[in-house]
C-alpha cells in the first residue's frame, strides 16, 4: 500500500513516515499543498494523510482540487486542530477520516487499516471501455468487438492507466511512477516495449484505438478514423 503523507512539520512527517515504514507501508512525503496536488494526480497513491496548516495551500484547499479531479484516494486530515467545525468542513471538503494532532500510533493506523477494508468491499468495476475496446483487469482480457485476447499484467495495467487518463497525454515519467513506483530503476526503455506491444495488439484486434506519441511529451489513447 503507498501512502502520500503532507505534513509541513518536518520532524514529524519523519517520524510518522518511519512509523509507517515500520508497518510495511510504502511511504512519499511532502511539505506543502501544492506538492500534494501534483502528487497526488499521478494517482498511484491507495491513501493520502494530509495536514490541514500548510504554507503555500492549505490542506483543505488541496484536498479540494484532488476532489475535483474525481481522485477517489481514501484521505485522513491530521491536524492540531480538534473544534467540531473544523471537523465538519475537512468532511464536507471530501475527507474520509480526520484525526486531531497529537494522536496515537495505534489509532492512526487502525484508521489506515480501516479505511482499507472500506475501499477492498467496494464492488469491482467490470471494465474500462475506449472506443471499441473493452479491457478486464480482473482477467486481463482485451477485447475487441468479438474477438479477445490475454494481456500480461503490466500491459493491462498500462492500457488501463491510458483508459483512465481519457485520451490525455501521459508521459513516461508519469507511466514509469504509476507503474513501476517512484524508487523503481525502471527506465525509458521499459515503456517503449510495453507501448509496442500493447500497439500490437490492438493492431491483431483490428482496432480503431490506437497508441499516439506525441514528441518529447507522452503517450495518449485516440480513436483514428480508420484502421
Amino acid at each position: 500500500m503507498r501512502i502520500l503523507l503532507v505534513e509541513d512539520v518536518r520532524h514529524l512527517a519523519e517520524a510518522v513516515a518511519q512509523i509507517l515504514k515500520k508497518n510495511h507501508y510504502t511511504v512519499d512525503v511532502v511539505h506543502n499543498g501544492e506538492d500534494a496536488i501534483d502528487y497526488a494526480l499521478t494517482g498511484i497513491y491507495d491513501l493520502i494523510i494530509m495536514d490541514i496548516m500548510m504554507p503555500r495551500l492549505n490542506g483543505i484547499d488541496a484536498l479540494k482540487a484532488i476532489r475535483k479531479e474525481n481522485l477517489s484516494m481514501p484521505v485522513i486530515m491530521l491536524t492540531a486542530k480538534g473544534e467540531i467545525s473544523d471537523r465538519v468542513t475537512g468532511l464536507d471538503s471530501g475527507a474520509d477520516d480526520y484525526l486531531a494532532k497529537p494522536f496515537a500510533t495505534e489509532e492512526l493506523l487502525a484508521r489506515i487499516r480501516a479505511l482499507s477494508r472500506r475501499k477492498s468491499d467496494q464492488p469491482l468495476t467490470t471494465g474500462h471501455h475506449f472506443g471499441d475496446i473493452e479491457l478486464d483487469p480482473a482477467t486481463l482480457t482485451l477485447t475487441v468487438s468479438n474477438q479477445s485476447l490475454k494481456l500480461t499484467l503490466r500491459e493491462s495495467e498500462l492500457l488501463e492507466f491510458l483508459i483512465l487518463r481519457k485520451g490525455m497525454i501521459a508521459s513516461k515519467e508519469l507511466i514509469i511512477e504509476k507503474l513501476w513506483g517512484f524508487d523503481s530503476e525502471a527506465e525509458h526503455n521499459n515503456v517503449e516495449v510495453y507501448i509496442s506491444f500493447l500497439r500490437k495488439k490492438l493492431s491483431f484486434l483490428k482496432s480503431k484505438v490506437v497508441i499516439t506519441t506525441t514528441r518529447g511529451v507522452g503517450y495518449a489513447l485516440e480513436v483514428a478514423d480508420h484502421v
